[in-house]
């Protein structure tokens, strides 16, 4: 009885790791087919004509409109205070008239008649604002910069009144301030924040970068934020830092404690989060170990 047990376990065992060979065979065999059969789809001849498809330009390679478009972070550098611009209201202002206020500046680079990103930047501005305790115009101010040397004041006041309108954000008003300015002081200020752009005359449009930076009460560059949505935790946690304490809390001074600015992603990160990886990896260590010893208690040999 002992030996047909004992057979019986050896055959299961056996089963077990032929299986289990097996499987992994058909797994390798279903990556290589994916991996390179895929391929040869992709670039196999029409199925109609015959004819093979011509080679595409690599994913990668930037297009040529593009190669001259940046947003370089130049964190703790100075923007150009003295840098003379015309405001909403064809008023000539120095752009250090919004860095006197001794709260930190929401600032970003768009033109008024663009008909793509930069609504979409100045939504998610104000989309991420909605989720604030704080008060544009008491707290921090919104500064936009047109790059394109055709906006006018006019264009500007219309664009901020229906901005503001579409956002219901008209009590705000004061706090956003919508600039225009000659070719020359734009790429000044444009420059030492590290924005180029470029004008592309097939689609009579700029090619640009979206997204947004926050600047300290003196005018220095602090935190830089990409795409057309921005985290409200995120945004509120560099207007504290920006600000130096003048809008913060104690539970925002806990809250920096346990984040972190990473320059290269633009973004607030958990500093435990290596701490939370390796808590998981031993989590899932202890699950194996445990599986592992039930398997050999359940195929040890039964005591006569």
């Amino acid at each position: 009885m002992r030996n047909a047990k004992g057979e019986m376990r050896n055959v299961r065992h056996g089963g077990g790791i032929r299986a289990s060979a097996t499987l992994r065979v058909f797994l390798a065999s279903c990556i290589l087919h994916f991996a390179f059969g895929g391929v040869a789809a992709a670039q196999g001849p029409n199925f109609f004509t015959g004819a093979m498809p011509e080679t595409g330009k690599p994913s990668s390679l930037k297009p040529e409109q593009l190669k001259e478009v940046t947003f370089k972070q130049r964190l703790n550098e100075r923007l150009p205070l003295d840098a003379t611009f015309k405001d909403e209201y064809d008023r000539s202002v120095t752009l250090g008239k919004y860095f006197n206020q001794q709260r930190p500046v929401i600032l970003a680079f768009v033109y008024y008649q663009c008909p793509m990103l930069c609504t979409q930047v100045m939504n998610g501005i104000s989309s991420s604002l909605r989720a604030l305790t704080f008060d544009a115009g008491q707290d921090f101010d919104v500064v936009l910069i047109s790059f394109d040397p055709r906006d006018t004041p006019a264009a500007a006041a219309e664009k901020k009144r229906a901005h503001l309108k579409y956002w219901a954000s008209e009590q705000t008003s004061g706090g956003w301030h919508f600039l225009t300015g000659d070719e020359a002081t734009i790429k000044r200020a444009a420059n030492a924040a590290g924005f180029t752009y470029q004008w592309d005359p097939q689609t009579e449009q700029f090619a640009h970068v979206s997204g947004v930076l926050v600047a300290t009460p003196e005018g220095k560059l602090a935190r830089y934020f990409y795409g057309v949505e921005y985290s409200p935790k995120e945004l509120r946690m560099a207007l504290v830092e920006s600000g130096q304490g003048h809008i913060g809390s104690a539970i925002d001074e806990l809250l920096l404690y346990c984040y972190h600015y990473d320059p290269e992603a633009g973004r607030y990160g958990v500093m435990i989060m290596n701490l939370v990886r390796a808590a998981g990896v031993l989590t899932v260590a202890s699950m194996v170990g445990f599986i592992v010893m039930a398997r050999r208690r359940h195929d040890a040999p039964a005591h006569p």
